[in-house]
């Protein structure tokens, strides 16, 4: 097992992995900016670094000094968590050099899957079913872009082959405007990520979002831990998860988790990762895949009983899986409800001092969050305070303890999302299971 891991994150994230090291024997080294010297696990590590200023860019996002902080204080491995430098090819390259085990896949796997164009490639070879598309990126010349698009059909996607987060899209309804948005998107992609690569993709109008959660080990073990439905979103931000995804046709379930693990095999997966899908009239469409833990893990983890962040620990160990698939079992159901220090009507970020925080619990009641009474949220970083995460027999008493818990939960000194949660819960239509990515948006602007 590793001896000490240093935690490249802030906030719940890394509150997370760190109570995972300690179960497993692992000491820990918090590393943090300046702005986020009172975190909770900054508190509870073995040993806690300064790595720079408030700004991401001087501290959580500097790999020079994450890498400093590894050496100075002897850590044998760096886990990422998520968001940051969790994806980032050259980071996992650079700790891997610096003699530290990177706690993720490998950083030609990342970029891989990094690149939208070489994923959904990758994927076809490996049998998953794709959108169809442009089949890589798109041409110059207006002519073949004009063709690509009839053959796929209106409405079309644009995509930057380096986006992610909802950025570098555009969508196409008719060919008038087809050149022009393919130029705007192509500039668009080459500002924010430095790759003006573009692919397209026929765009789904009613569609769900559903992922498959996956573990390998690199040793030729993969596994499945079933699906989760991610479909109520806020211009592409999720805000509300559940597992399993309800209303599948099982047919379709089996051959895409089946799909999945072979695409795990094809490319020599190692860690934690999510195949993303959107589904639309009984049919799976992969769309990109996530190469580390992701936010939503935990109602994976309530309605399986395995703990991804331990087992990507001793994956990173270099010891294979602790379960087969046949140990696998699903577990009634999960929700999460994403807790944002933002205004529920605004959107608007609600950093400041928490003068109040109470968390709920019961019977099947999971808290993930790194705020306490007298925590300050800084304004510098993403608005996630928390996960509100509730588990049942079955879907509606998992729903039920989640209106249950919303209601006893207390943030105050701050705006946050919880009265959205609350709508959210009781939506009649939310509470039959299945809508579409579009609900929520069409819901707020209603």
């Amino acid at each position: 097992m590793l001896d000490k891991v240093l935690i490249a994150n802030r906030g719940e994230i890394a509150l997370r992995i760190l109570r995972a090291c300690k179960e497993l024997g692992i000491r820990t080294v918090a590393v943090h900016s300046k702005a986020d010297r009172e975190l909770m696990h900054v508190r509870l590590a073995d040993e806690a670094v300064c790595i720079g200023p408030a700004a991401s860019t001087q501290s959580y996002l500097n790999i020079p000094a994450l890498i400093s902080a590894a050496e100075v204080t002897d850590a044998s491995a760096i886990h990422p968590g998520y968001g940051f430098l969790s994806e980032n090819a050259d980071f996992a390259e650079q700790v891997e050099r610096s003699g530290f085990v990177f706690i993720g896949p490998r950083a030609e796997t990342i970029r891989l899957m990094g690149d939208k164009v070489s994923a959904i490639e990758s994927m076809k070879e490996a049998g998953v079913p794709t959108v169809p598309g442009s089949d890589g990126p798109l041409p110059e010349d207006g002519d073949a872009l004009l063709a690509t698009a009839r053959r796929i059909g209106y409405p079309v996607i644009i995509k930057a082959a380096a986006g992610g987060g909802g950025r570098g899209m555009r969508v196409v309804h008719s060919e008038a405007h087809l050149l022009s948005s393919v130029s705007v998107t192509k500039s668009e992609a080459s500002a924010a990520f430095g790759d003006g690569t573009v692919y397209m993709e026929k765009f789904l109008e009613q569609p769900r979002h559903v992922e498959v959660q996956v573990l390998a080990d690199g040793q030729g073990n993969a596994i499945h831990l079933f699906d989760r439905d991610c479909s109520l979103q806020r211009r592409h931000q999720k805000v509300l998860e559940e597992a399993p995804a309800p209303h599948i046709d099982p047919d379709a379930r089996a051959k895409v988790l089946k799909a999945c693990i072979d695409a795990c095999n094809k490319i020599g997966y190692r860690g934690a990762g999510t195949f993303e899908f959107l589904y639309e009239k009984g049919q799976f469409f992969f769309i990109e895949m996530n190469t580390r833990v992701q936010v939503e893990h935990p109602v994976t983890e309530m309605v399986t009983g395995v703990d991804i962040v331990k087992e990507q620990l001793r994956i990173a160990s270099g010891l294979p899986l602790s379960i087969t698939q046949e140990d696998v079992e699903l577990n009634g159901h999960a929700f999460e409800c994403r807790i944002n220090a933002e205004d529920a009507r605004t959107f608007m970020p609600s950093p400041g001092k928490v003068t109040l925080y109470h968390a709920p619990g019961g019977l099947g009641v999971r808290m993930d969050s790194h705020l306490y009474t007298g925590y300050t949220v800084p304004p510098h970083y993403d608005s996630l305070i928390g996960k509100l995460i509730t588990w049942g027999e079955n879907r509606e008493i998992a729903l039920t303890r989640m209106r249950n818990a919303l209601d006893e939960l207390l943030v105050e000194g701050i705006k946050s999302n919880i009265d959205l949660q609350k709508d959210l819960v009781r939506d009649a239509n939310f509470q039959q299971g299945g809508v579409n990515i579009h609900y929520l948006e069409k819901k707020l602007g209603a």
